[in-house]
């Protein structure tokens, strides 16, 4: 273990739901941090259990179906000892060149985040090419600074309670480290497709958002002479309106972006980017169909019901 004098003083966020197999390596990567807080949704296995044993502090999060969601209340409400916070998934990793950088980072005054870039493994390979990578995400800020983005897409069912694809906005400057942080998921192929047929919903309301012009907001906006995720957002706004997209994902991916050269995993993960992609095609017809809803019964819709139902009230979230 790593002795007290070698801890950084950054506290660690994770966001968590039933993610035993991935816990273990992900707290044994974090060991340097001065405190790692975890943010279950009540798991049902053995998170909570594992997450304690390593030392990490739980606090449950009792989710509305309103905003905020889960990382967005944990920077609200967890008791940091320490000015800068690091967001990591279950299935993420820090490894020790990434500690000595960040250690040497957050000295800098001038700063108030950094992006990470990821490096991402799907059966067993780093998916290099395809443009999975570089693959950039404000990890790293002082906690007071930065707040998650609402893209309005709260009110979709089975999204889930945790901000997946939202990205943080930042108050002061930004920078890039240049170790990365690795994406291993231990879980198997069926739950890479459950996950996304939750990810599909969400994206389909930011298509949707995006094409009735109701992306404004508190989001980071959209630049092409942004930063590396205000420029992906650009061309988000031009991708939704382009057709044949799942045809085009996987050309994109696995032909023009060399996808091919990370062999079998490469030619899997590009052919479930684009199974991804017509799902989100299918779900948005949805949305357009049923006036920006999805399961939509409009032939028998119950008597007692009121068409616009009133919003759920926020509840008290007990901690642990």
């Amino acid at each position: 273990m790593t002795s007290k004098i070698d801890k950084i003083p950054v506290s660690v966020l994770i966001p968590a739901k039933n993610e035993e197999r991935n816990l273990p390596a992900c707290l044994e990567s974090l060991t340097r941090a001065d405190e790692v807080f975890m943010v279950d949704s009540q798991s049902g296995d053995r998170s909570v259990e594992i997450a304690e044993s390593y030392g990490a502090k739980v606090f449950q999060f009792h989710f509305n179906g309103r905003w905020p969601k889960k990382k967005n209340w944990g920077l609200e409400n967890l008791p940091f000892r320490n000015e800068w916070v690091l967001i990591v998934d279950c299935d993420e990793r820090i490894t020790p060149e990434l500690w000595d950088e960040i250690a040497q980072r957050i000295q800098d005054p001038e700063y108030d985040g950094y992006f990470l870039n990821r490096k991402v493994f799907f059966l067993g390979k780093w998916i290099r090419h395809g443009g999975k990578y570089p693959d950039w995400n404000m990890r790293l800020f002082r906690h007071k600074k930065g707040r998650y983005e609402n893209l309005k897409t709260e009110n979709i069912r089975n999204t889930g309670d945790n901000e997946v694809h939202e990205h943080v906005i930042i108050e002061g400057k930004t920078g890039y480290l240049k170790e990365d942080m690795l994406h291993i998921d231990f879980r198997d192929i069926y739950e890479w497709l459950a996950r996304h047929n939750r990810y599909s919903n969400w994206e389909a309301q930011v298509y949707y958002n995006i094409l009735t012009g109701k992306m404004d907001g508190d989001n980071i906006g959209a630049n092409l002479f942004g930063d590396a995720v205000q420029r992906k957002r650009y061309l988000k706004k031009i991708w939704v309106r382009l057709p044949f997209k799942p045809f085009v994902r996987f050309i994109l991916f696995y032909i023009l972006r060399l996808g091919f050269l990370d062999g079998t995993p490469g030619y899997i993960y590009g052919r479930l980017l684009s199974q991804y992609e017509y799902q989100i095609g299918v779900k948005l017809y949805e949305l357009r169909k049923f006036g920006g809803s999805l399961n939509v019964d409009v032939q028998h819709p119950p008597s007692n019901t009121p068409s616009n139902p009133p919003s759920v009230p926020q509840t008290v979230t007990e901690q642990q």
